[in-house]
């Protein structure tokens, strides 16, 4: 598995600075894992099926940084702007793979996707790709899927003013947006291994975001071997977090690769 992007809706810079080269908030310029792309994951079956979770804005570039070759699926935890408008960026991968992508989320997900970029979910008119051709399949939290050769739990999570979807495959939990977890999120993550999981800031409260002081009471909870953070803002620099979090709990940055094996 690898965090393709870990940063929060504007990235880290922001956007801004003095000079115009960013603004860095509490992160340290110098050190580069401090620079952070939109959030977002993608898993490696065992048999090289890649399952792709959210398209941000900055998906051709985390693909490529990354050197990731193909996507075979798409599942979509909700539909803010910073997980769903690298869209037009599957065409590519529509060709790559020869054939329509599935894209997995729920009803009222689908609807705003829809709703947005309807040209990429007509029917495929082959050959070629000059559009995304997506194919959407409608899902449920509480329900387990199988995609890319992978069963994939998921559940809801409390994002503030709407849902978002968890997941949960193997041993692996994901939960990126979110402000607080109920008791069903927590019985889908009994017993993970390795827990990548949303902290926007060192110190809250957020309405949308949980904070540090949040996560770590979560982490506890769960009792994950490893929990990795992730969609984090520009008060949350890499080094102080590494410095001062417990040995279970780590900052991520983009580019890192989690062996879940």
């Amino acid at each position: 598995m690898i965090l393709l992007g870990t940063g929060s809706s504007a990235g880290v810079p922001l956007i801004g600075g003095e000079d115009g080269s960013g603004n860095w908030g509490a992160c340290d310029p110098s050190e580069p894992r401090n620079r952070r792309t939109r959030t977002s994951i993608v898993i490696e079956s065992d048999s090289g099926m890649r399952l792709l979770v959210d398209t941000t804005p900055d998906l051709r570039e985390q693909l490529l940084t990354c050197r990731i070759p193909r996507v075979d699926t798409i599942i979509y935890t909700h539909a803010h702007a910073d997980h769903i408008t690298g869209i037009d960026d599957v065409r590519i991968l529509n060709r790559i793979a020869g054939r329509p992508l599935d894209a997995f989320a729920t009803k009222a997900t689908l609807a705003e996707l829809t709703r947005r970029f309807s040209y990429a979910f007509g029917p495929w008119q082959p050959p070629g790709f000059f559009r995304p051709v997506l194919v959407a399949r409608e899902v449920a939290a509480g329900e387990t899927i199988a995609t890319a050769d992978m069963r994939v739990q998921l559940f809801e999570q409390d994002h503030g003013f709407m849902p978002s979807l968890g997941l949960r495959i193997g041993g692996f939990g994901y939960s990126t947006d979110v402000v607080s977890l109920d008791d069903a999120a927590f019985a889908a993550l009994k017993g993970v291994d390795t827990w990548v999981v949303g902290c926007f800031l060192r110190r809250g409260p957020h309405k949308t975001h949980a904070d540090l002081s949040q996560v770590l009471a979560w982490a506890r909870r769960v009792g994950a071997r490893r929990t990795v953070l992730t969609h984090m803002s520009t008060d949350m620099d890499w080094s102080w977090l590494q410095a001062n979090l417990p040995a279970e709990v780590e900052p991520g940055y983009d580019g890192m690769a989690l062996d879940l094996t």
